[in-house]
C-alpha cells in the first residue's frame, strides 16, 4: 500500500488549433489506505488526472508521487497500480477465471499461486460460481465484480477507478457502491475514483475533490464540502436538489443586517462576520426551507408553489417569484401543500450561506473566519 502525492500536476494538450490546459496545478495528497473521489462535471479534467496517475497520460508540469517514488517518467505496468475502467475491458474471448488471471500469468506468477488467489479473489466477490463462463454470459453487475477482481488478485499499491458504475441500472449502482466501501474496508488498500455522480461521492469518499475546469476547487471529507463549500460553484455542484441561490444587496439597519433579494428581506447572522456593502448571493439548501403564517424575525419570501414531488418521507415543493427568482423547499411529506399555493417561505439562518457575486464567487462566511481550505 502506498500513498498518492500530486505536486503542481497540469496537463496541457496542443494541437493545430493551439493549445488546452484540461488540469491546472493540481495537488493534492491521497494517503495510504485512503479512499478518494475525483468529482465534478464532464470535461473538468478528473479522468485525465486518474489517466496520469495511471501512466496512461504524460505530467506536461509538476510531480506524481506513489509511495516514495517519483513516478512520472514510469511506465504503467511499473508503476503498481491497478485500474477498473468504465467498460470493464474484460476480454470476451476468455472466461471468468482466465480474465482474472491474466495480469498475474503476465508477471510470470506460479500456476498454483495464480490459481490460490483467483479462487480466494472469486469467494470474496461471491463470483466463484461463474468462473468457467464468457463475459458475454454475465449481467452488468457480475461483469462488474469480475473487472474489481481482476484488479485485487494483483495486490497493488493503489486502486484507480474510472466511473466503474456508470453502466448499471440505479438500483444496482447503489448495492454495488455499498460493496466497494465493505471491500475498500476489508482490503485497506489506496483507492483514487473518479465520478461525475456527487452522490457517489459523497457516499463512498473518505474524502472529495470537487474539479471544475481543470482546477480543485475544494478537497475535504464529503460533509464538510456539503455543509461548508468554499465557494459558489462547489455549493451549487454538491447536493440534490441543488442549492438555492437568490442575488441582493446588502442593507444595515443598526445592529442588523439584511441581504434585500427583491421579493424581501433576510436578516444575516452574526458568524458571517464582517461584510462590506455591496452585492452578494445568498445561498441556502432546500431542507434550509420551510413554510410559516408569519415573519420569523429573520424574514420571509412570499412565493409561489408552482410543483410537488412526493418522495415518500420527504416532498419537494418547487417555488417561484415571477420569472426570475425560482427556488426547491424539500420539507416532510406530511407538511401540507397545495399546488398553485401562494406561501410564506422561511430561511434557516443557521443554514445559510453568502457568496461573493461570479460563478465561483468564495464563500463570504469562511473567508472572513479564515476558515477556507481544500483548494489547490
Amino acid at each position: 500500500m502506498a500513498s498518492v502525492q500530486l505536486d503542481q500536476v497540469t496537463k496541457v494538450y496542443r494541437g493545430e488549433r493551439g493549445q488546452v490546459k484540461a488540469v491546472d496545478d493540481v495537488s493534492l495528497e491521497i494517503r495510504d489506505k485512503e479512499f478518494v473521489v475525483l468529482v465534478g462535471p464532464s470535461g473538468c479534467g478528473k479522468s485525465t488526472t486518474l489517466r496520469m496517475i495511471a501512466g496512461l497520460e504524460e505530467v506536461t508540469e509538476g510531480n506524481l508521487r506513489i509511495g516514495e517514488r517519483t513516478v512520472n517518467d514510469v511506465a504503467p505496468k511499473d508503476r503498481d497500480i491497478a485500474m477498473v475502467f468504465q467498460n470493464y475491458a474484460l476480454y470476451p474471448h476468455m472466461n471468468v477465471f482466465k480474465n482474472m488471471a491474466f495480469g498475474l500469468k503476465m508477471r510470470r506468477v506460479p500456476k498454483r499461486e495464480i490459481d490460490t488467489k483467483v479462487r480466494e479473489v472469486g469467494r470474496m466477490l461471491g463470483i466463484e460460481h461463474l468462473l468457467n463462463r464468457k463475459p458475454k454470459e454475465l449481467s452488468g453487475g457480475e461483469r462488474q465484480r469480475v473487472a474489481v477482481g481482476r484488479a485485487i488478485v494483483r495486490n497493488p499499491q493503489a486502486f484507480l477507478f474510472d466511473e466503474p458504475l456508470s453502466n448499471l441500472d440505479a438500483r444496482l449502482r447503489v448495492s454495488m457502491r455499498a460493496e466497494l466501501k465493505k471491500l475498500h474496508r476489508q482490503l485497506q488498500t489506496t483507492t483514487v475514483y473518479v465520478t461525475h455522480d456527487q452522490e457517489e461521492a459523497m457516499t463512498l469518499g473518505d474524502r472529495i475533490a470537487v474539479m471544475h475546469r481543470g482546477v480543485v476547487r475544494q478537497y475535504a471529507p464529503p460533509l464538510e464540502v456539503y455543509g461548508r463549500p468554499v465557494d459558489r460553484f462547489v455549493a451549487g455542484f454538491v447536493g440534490t436538489p441543488p442549492m438555492n441561490f437568490l442575488p441582493g444587496k446588502l442593507v444595515v439597519e443598526g445592529e442588523s443586517r439584511f441581504l434585500d433579494v427583491g421579493i424581501g428581506r433576510i436578516r444575516l447572522p452574526e458568524r458571517l462576520g464582517p461584510i462590506p456593502n455591496g452585492e452578494y448571493v445568498l445561498g441556502i439548501r432546500p431542507e434550509g426551507l420551510s413554510f410559516g403564517n408569519g415573519d420569523t424575525g429573520d424574514g420571509f419570501l412570499p412565493m409561489h408553489c408552482r410543483v410537488i414531488e412526493p418522495l415518500g418521507a420527504d416532498q419537494d415543493v418547487y417555488l417561484e417569484a415571477g420569472a426570475d427568482i425560482q427556488m426547491v423547499a424539500r420539507v416532510p411529506a406530511d407538511v401540507e401543500v397545495g399546488e398553485d399555493a401562494e406561501l410564506r417561505v422561511c430561511v434557516d439562518t443557521a443554514r445559510l450561506h453568502l457568496f461573493e457575486p461570479g460563478e465561483t464567487g468564495v464563500n463570504v462566511g469562511l473567508a472572513s473566519s479564515g476558515a477556507l481550505s481544500g483548494a489547490n
